[in-house]
């Protein structure tokens, strides 16, 4: 299991904060009229922010959150005008193994951190990479394409970090030091979460997009992924409009 990427203190303001930044191909179009997409089981983790400040994994969180967030995206996508097929487990895609789709599954996890790090975090970009986005699934994700008879692949992973009530307590203390010269305070939960838009013709990844949620303030949240409102709030914010890409926005 991955590790927590627990959003950074010094990245993100007292009061909170939301993010979302796409980046594509430069000749990249949302897809419109007859096309087909397939939605693929999302990479989640749920867990609670202990007192010390550590993200405990809790399984049945993690579940119930998948669950959810399938659901919020199958809605969403119902109102896109494409054919959409929801890939809920690993062996319910046509013409590929379990096994096929969990090996996709690692390589998109390791490009979409690629992405993450080097389009996202500055001083970290990659001086081949700097137009648009330039990163591909390749063969792997064409045979799925053959395979199933799809134009598209999304993917999604999602983390949700929970603050515990000892850790709550620890925010309180820390921002009423603030008050009396001595200020620390002390990160909470949050949310980090990508999607990618991969295209099976190509393997390539034609779009992607990346939301940061966190704050310092006790009580202060962005959507909690175990409920349903909470997924639609995350998969509206990651995928309500899409961008074309730089030369397509150009010529419009």
């Amino acid at each position: 299991m991955r590790k927590f990427l627990l959003i950074s203190a010094a990245t993100l303001a007292l009061g909170g904060c939301v993010s979302t930044r796409q980046v594509a191909d430069v000749e990249f179009e949302p897809p419109q009229g007859e096309y087909s997409l397939l939605v693929m089981r999302p990479d989640v983790q749920v867990g609670t922010v202990t007192t010390g400040g550590m993200v405990e994994p809790r399984a049945e969180w993690t579940e119930q959150a998948r669950t959810n967030l399938l659901r919020a995206l199958a809605e969403q996508q119902a109102g896109r005008g494409g054919r959409t097929v929801i890939a809920e487990t690993r062996d319910s895609i046509r013409g590929m193994t379990a096994e096929q789709v969990a090996d996709l599954e690692r390589l998109h996890a390791a490009v979409g951190n690629s992405i993450a790090l080097h389009k996202y975090i500055p001083g970290n970009e990659l001086p081949t990479k700097r137009r648009g986005i330039d990163w591909t699934l390749g063969e792997d994700a064409v045979k799925l394409g053959r395979a199933s008879g799809m134009d598209y692949a999304l993917f999604l992973y999602a983390q949700d970090s929970i603050a515990s009530t000892g850790r709550v307590a620890m925010q309180v203390l820390g921002i009423a030091g603030c008050f009396i010269g001595f200020c620390a305070p002390q990160g909470g939960g949050g949310q980090f979460a990508y999607a990618s838009l991969v295209d099976l013709k190509t393997g390539d990844v034609v779009w992607f997009n990346v939301l940061q949620t966190g704050s310092q303030l006790p009580g202060v949240a962005f959507g909690d992924i175990r409920t349903p409102e909470g997924s639609a709030q995350m998969v509206e914010r990651l995928l309500g409009r899409m961008k074309a890409g730089r030369n397509v926005r150009r010529r419009q």
